[in-house]
């Protein structure tokens, strides 16, 4: 009797439970429909920035080429030497962003004497092989014309594997040249322009006049000068490790020397990767040195037609006459005079020295489309990191770190230089003590093996 009175109220609760479900989809069906689906939350965005300019090819007449023999002569004077010199003189120029600049400082290195061959743009975009598929167009900042550099101006193209920090990107510098087994290379900021210098008259040791040399031929000249077994064996001069043409506007590197120092620190990324990997050069008793090799300049914007980095002189009366263009005519000089110029713009130009990296907008709906403004601001805050990351590594952040009588040995040891007086005065007191016990370890380890060695009385 009890257990069907049991049954009943379970049943009877059952029915209740469902009747009440019932009630509530009711209701809830009864308020959707009346007030309709709940509106889903909608982003704050922030204000569109107006299209920039759309960006015009810099070198018309290459952009017209089918093959290099298409291209405007390169004037005898700073023609390549054929056949190539006997040493390995490669040059890698790292892209990311902005083509004009690009093709303006691989067109300046060809028509100052660098063998094309021996060119390497570094394609350090991120979007694989989206460039040498064609699948990327002018107005995208990652964009490259990968036929034209390799089939038409006739340099090397090689594209890292995913986007590279400047610190990786300068030991994969250092990687490939391990690999191919050079001993030495030359790299160089995509942001500049090199122009053999016609004006310049160099003597030998006699005090006679030497031969005119392009910025080619003197930067082999003092490669050969650097790799010389006798070079700097002079007391007190380390072993070489790499030559400044215009500070590092151009580079030479000797290979086995950025390897022994392990290389660039990548937890540096950018900003402050350089006076670490310099100031570990000249800790470990490295030596580098000045160079002249042509004029260079650091530029953020592109001549509007390159071709006027071949042409010298009046060009039509040269013609007329069956002879070359002159050398250091006015038309060369017009030329310094207008690089002149982009060097002071770039240098006094409000915003930094680097806008130029963020002037492209475009490439919306290709692979790999990054927002411009968003990779900029990326780049900025990975900047400001690797400064931090550099403080913490040193313990201060100025670039002097010899002479704040750094060693090697210090990176991640030293304390701040702007804690506390109170926590740089226990840190003094922590080494003091931590010498004084070192001393006493090292003495009674000596009385220790005397007693060891004494042979006792028999």
């Amino acid at each position: 009797m009890i257990r069907l009175k049991r049954n009943g109220l379970l049943i009877l609760a059952a029915v209740i439970f469902f009747l009440i479900l019932g009630d509530l989809q009711t209701g809830l069906h009864n308020r959707v429909f009346q007030e309709g689906e709940p509106q889903a939350a909608t982003p704050v965005y922030k204000p569109t920035p107006d299209p920039p300019p759309p960006i015009v090819d810099n070198f018309p007449k290459a952009a017209k080429a089918k093959s290099p023999d298409e291209l405007p002569a390169i004037p005898t004077w700073n023609k390549p030497p054929d056949p190539h010199v006997p040493e390995d003189t490669p040059l890698f120029i790292g892209f990311t962003r902005n083509w004009r600049l690009l093709q303006q400082v691989v067109v300046s290195y060809i028509t100052a004497g660098w063998p094309p061959g021996d060119i390497y743009v570094v394609e350090n975009t991120g979007v694989m092989n989206s460039n040498k598929n064609g699948l990327l167009g002018l107005q995208n900042p990652f964009y490259i014309d990968y036929n034209r550099l390799t089939n038409i101006l006739g340099v090397n193209v090689l594209i890292t594997p995913t986007l590279f920090t400047f610190a990786q990107l300068q030991n994969f510098y250092t990687f490939t040249a391990v690999e191919k087994d050079w001993k030495q290379y030359f790299w160089a900021h995509m942001d500049t322009v090199m122009i053999s210098d016609e004006e310049l008259e160099i003597v030998n040791a006699e005090g006679q006049p030497k031969p005119y040399m392009s910025a080619y031929s003197r930067a082999v000249e003092v490669m050969r000068e650097s790799m010389d077994p006798k070079y700097g064996k002079e007391p007190g001069f380390g072993p070489l490790a790499a030559r400044w043409f215009s500070y590092d506007r151009l580079s030479l590197v000797r290979t086995q020397a950025f390897v022994d120092v392990g290389g660039w620190d990548t937890m540096i990324p950018f900003y402050m990767t350089d006076c670490d990997m310099h100031e570990r050069l000249w800790m470990k008793n490295f030596t580098i040195e000045d160079a002249d090799a042509g004029r260079v300049w650091d530029l953020d914007s592109a001549l509007d037609d390159l071709e006027i980095l071949y042409h010298r002189g009046e060009l039509e009366k040269a013609v007329e006459k069956g002879a070359d263009a002159q050398k250091n005519s006015p038309k060369y000089h017009d030329i310094i005079h207008k690089l002149d110029e982009m060097g002071h713009a770039k240098s006094s130009r409000e915003g930094g020295r680097n806008t130029w990296q963020a002037r492209q907008k475009g490439g919306q709906g290709e692979p790999f489309y990054r927002d411009s403004d968003g990779f900029e601001k990326g780049i900025q805050m990975t900047m400001d990191l690797g400064r931090n990351v550099f403080e913490e590594k040193w313990g201060r952040g100025p670039c002097n770190l010899r002479e704040a009588g750094m060693k090697d040995s210090d990176a991640w040891r030293v304390v701040k230089d702007w804690e506390k007086a109170e926590v740089q005065k226990q840190a003094r007191k922590d080494q003091a003590r931590e010498a004084k016990e070192r001393a006493q370890r090292e003495k009674e380890e000596q009385l220790k093996k005397e007693m060891e060695n004494e042979t006792p009385d028999h």
